[in-house]
């Protein structure tokens, strides 16, 4: 897949994390009203999340397409393992972001239902990424992968368990 319809794809494939982190949340969180308490510390701590985890989000898309050449999406995956930015440091930055921004709402809208939300995500998530992602990947990319997730935790960083830097400034150095 070429840069440009790897760009087009991932923005396409936007929608899905939007909806999950972003629609539905705000739709039960709202569902309670009255909930929202602008000058609470919950709603301090909330719009950082959301924050954090729009910008983790986009960055995590960016290196799908750009270092990749592919999508998020299983139909259109990524000719190349991505091991750059977010991914040096998680496996699965994606869903990480998107977590944070529906925790950061169940803080904004004070809404238990918003985080009963979040936990279940959490299980159907870790279920799909153990069930398809990760065999799916060991298949696809051997070797590399298995490096890859004996190095780097799935979902939270920890010290000295970071993918190293790339050594040439070429995206793709087997090309």
């Amino acid at each position: 897949m070429d840069a440009r319809s790897a760009a087009l794809g991932t923005t396409a494939f936007a929608a899905v994390p939007a909806t999950m982190g972003g629609v539905i949340p705000w739709l039960v969180g709202a569902a309670a009203p009255g909930s929202w308490e602008r000058s609470s510390p919950g709603t301090v701590a909330g719009w950082l999340l959301v924050a954090l985890g729009v910008t983790g989000l986009a960055e995590a898309f960016v290196r799908f397409a750009r270092d990749g050449l592919g999508t998020p999406f299983p139909g259109a995956p990524t000719e190349h393992l991505v091991v750059t930015g977010p991914y040096r440091y998680v496996r699965n930055p994606m869903y990480v972001a998107v977590v944070a921004v529906v925790v950061g709402q169940a803080l904004l809208w004070r809404s238990t239902a918003v985080l009963a939300y979040a936990v279940l995500f959490v299980t159907a998530v870790t279920a799909f990424v153990a069930l398809y992602e990760e065999p799916t990947l060991r298949e696809t990319h051997g070797d590399e992968y298995a490096r890859y997730a004996a190095t780097v935790p799935r979902w939270l960083p920890r010290p000295g368990h970071v993918w190293p830097r790339p050594t040439t400034t070429a995206p793709h150095p087997g090309r």
